[in-house]
């Protein structure tokens, strides 16, 4: 895909200027109304309404080029960031709706009367003594963070005409999730078993390698990383990175094998690091499979979005 070179802008109608006014607005709004919100008690549907509109809004005052493409994305990774937190603003009342035992109860019909985590950190972890194949799935589940995006970096660099439809799989799975997170809050397995709802303690083995590996730094990372302790189902480090895997196999062989390398052992990494149950990355992949099986629906109905965002653009531009 060739994006149109960018044209000199005119001066903006009256109706255009308010188009473009009012997208400045809804950028300065999404960057501003998170940081504020826990402090000025903002009801939640205006920071929705805040970081939601923003992906939007910037398509309005830039034209399309593969810098604003990525930055669209962005901006899309910020809402996601912002609303999985939302709920746990208020912990205490995300408390009432916290599911806790239907996740155990699963886990432990699939691993046959226990819970597949109990059974790997049996076999394969040493109390206090964290080995090197610790620290290798403890760096690939941190590496989750950067695995997506440079999925999506991969492709529009080098197959920039799938960009468009794998960003929009890739964020629709992202913000299913966060939805299921907000409707349906459920712990994961090392909270359920540091609060006793385990048959035996559940170690969160990326905690005992971060510490000493990351040292004063640990906390203070831990602190901005972990904005939700009950975003646990669907297993989104396992969906994104499964979506990551699929996308980079329909430009090639080689970026696939990489992609379900990863993905397979991140996999693992988070039922035996203690971060997910096996449930959570099943339901995970249930995610993945129906946005791709959603994609002749859900593509024309974003190709008319984005037809309307387009002329709003052109609105904006004069």
């Amino acid at each position: 895909m060739r994006w149109p070179t960018p044209k000199r802008r005119r001066k903006p109608s009256a109706l255009g200027s308010l188009v473009r006014g009012g997208a400045i607005g809804a950028l300065a709004a999404a960057a501003i109304i998170p940081l504020v919100r826990k402090r000025y008690k903002v009801h939640p549907a205006v920071t929705t309404a805040a970081v939601a509109s923003a992906p939007f809004a910037l398509a309005v005052l830039q034209p399309r080029t593969k810098k604003r493409d990525a930055a669209v994305f962005a901006l899309q990774m910020w809402a996601f960031t912002v609303l999985h937190e939302v709920p746990y603003d208020d912990p205490d009342r995300l408390r009432e709706r916290l599911q806790i035992e239907y996740p155990i109860a699963v886990d432990s019909k699939i691993g046959f009367g226990d819970l597949p985590t109990h059974r790997l950190q049996r076999a394969f972890s040493r109390p206090g003594h964290p080995r090197a194949h610790d620290v290798i799935l403890a760096v690939a589940h941190w590496a989750w963070f950067f695995a997506p995006h440079l999925a999506l970096t991969w492709i529009i660099v080098r197959a920039d005409s799938r960009f468009a439809r794998s960003a929009r799989q890739m964020a629709f799975t992202y913000d299913l999730g966060a939805l299921i997170y907000a409707l349906v809050p459920t712990a994961p397995p090392w909270w359920a078993g540091e609060n006793g709802y385990t048959p035996e303690p559940v170690r969160r083995l990326m905690v005992e390698v971060g510490k000493p590996l990351w040292g004063r730094a640990w906390d203070r990372m831990y602190d901005s990383l972990g904005g939700n302790p009950w975003a646990a189902m669907p297993s989104l480090h396992f969906a994104t990175s499964l979506m990551a895997a699929i996308l980079l196999a329909e430009t090639g062989r080689a970026p696939g094998a990489i992609g379900w390398v990863y993905a397979l052992k991140l996999g693992f990494a988070l039922v035996y690091l203690g971060e997910h149950y096996v449930v959570d990355l099943l339901v995970g992949t249930a995610l993945v499979i129906a946005i791709r099986g959603g994609e002749p629906v859900v593509g024309p109905l974003a190709e008319r979005v984005g037809l309307g965002v387009q002329r709003l653009e052109r609105l904006a531009a004069g």
